[in-house]
């Protein structure tokens, strides 16, 4: 299993960023967590084959997870991002009844005020 995740930076309040993980195989589902500098892993968003979605109470209404066509790559959208949203961001993708998620590298996300 290979999770190739990309995009991520700088940004300022207000602005758009997206990450996206282009994974191998079926994946059965792909999402996003995030880790702030001193707090734990939190999960973000994930979308599943079915298309089933789930976001974080801190990132609906804001945060938007879809697929290709292929159903390989997923894009987080992130609108009106917040200073709170500075974190590192993981990939990960599950596979079939597999409860534990396959991990990507994370990429860094920077919003200042």
């Amino acid at each position: 299993v290979q999770l190739q995740a990309s995009g991520g930076g700088l940004a300022q309040v207000g602005d758009t960023l997206r990450l996206s993980c282009a994974a191998s195989g079926s994946a059965s589902a792909i999402g996003w967590y995030r880790q702030a500098p001193g707090k734990g892993r939190e999960l973000v968003a994930t979308l599943s084959l079915g298309g089933s979605t789930y976001y974080a109470d801190s990132v609906k209404g804001r945060f938007t997870i879809s697929r290709d066509n292929a159903g390989a790559t997923v894009t987080l959208q992130m609108d009106a991002l917040k200073p709170e949203d500075t974190a590192t961001y993981y990939c990960a993708a599950w596979y079939g009844s597999v409860s534990a998620p396959h991990w990507g590298k994370g990429t860094l996300v920077t919003v200042s005020s």
